[in-house]
């Protein structure tokens, strides 16, 4: 009996841009919003979506970014089904990873849940960057420290842009 192996280079490069692009995209976004003083709700009800829709798409594009890459390199037409695990971990790895971005709004205040989720994001950003860098043979401390400074990049232009878009609607209103 064969046993087959899900631990690819594929299946790596699906968990590692889900669990990355999760935690950067819904931190900013989220961080955007939570800082223009809108309510609970709006916060949690846009994170949702947010999540879901980018989960979707991500394994969309996983799943036939895969696949083209598969048929360019064997000049032929293969199944989409040999590319639905890496599109599965892609998918479920996002989900997982923007809940948690998304969580502390749920328990506790805006400005204590902003400095929460901010500090969950970076923290899985390190252990993200510590898992890979393990799985591939590379310094622990270059990829967490790559992680995170893309990881701050994102919250700071969530941040800023939604701080920009406060008030820029504010004074038309």
């Amino acid at each position: 009996m064969v046993r087959r192996s899900y631990l690819t280079s594929d299946a790596v490069r699906n968990f590692v841009f889900g669990v990355e692009d999760s935690l950067v995209s819904t931190v900013g976004f989220v961080s955007g919003i939570a800082t223009s003083d809108v309510a609970t709700e709006t916060i949690l009800l846009s994170g949702i979506i947010l999540i879901l829709v980018e989960a979707f798409s991500m394994a969309a594009g996983s799943l036939l970014s895969d696949n083209s890459a598969d048929e360019f390199a064997r000049k032929g037409v293969l199944k989409l089904s040999k590319s639905l695990f890496g599109a599965g971990v892609m998918f479920f790895s996002y989900i997982i990873s923007g809940v948690l971005v998304i969580a502390p709004y749920m328990f506790w205040e805006h400005a204590v849940a902003l400095q929460l989720s901010i500090g969950i994001s970076l923290c899985a950003l390190v252990l993200l960057g510590t898992v890979s860098a393990r799985v591939s043979g590379v310094s622990v401390v270059s990829k967490s420290i790559t992680m995170v400074v893309v990881g701050g990049i994102a919250v700071a232009i969530g941040i800023i842009i939604g701080n920009i878009a406060d008030k820029s609607m504010r004074h038309k209103i």
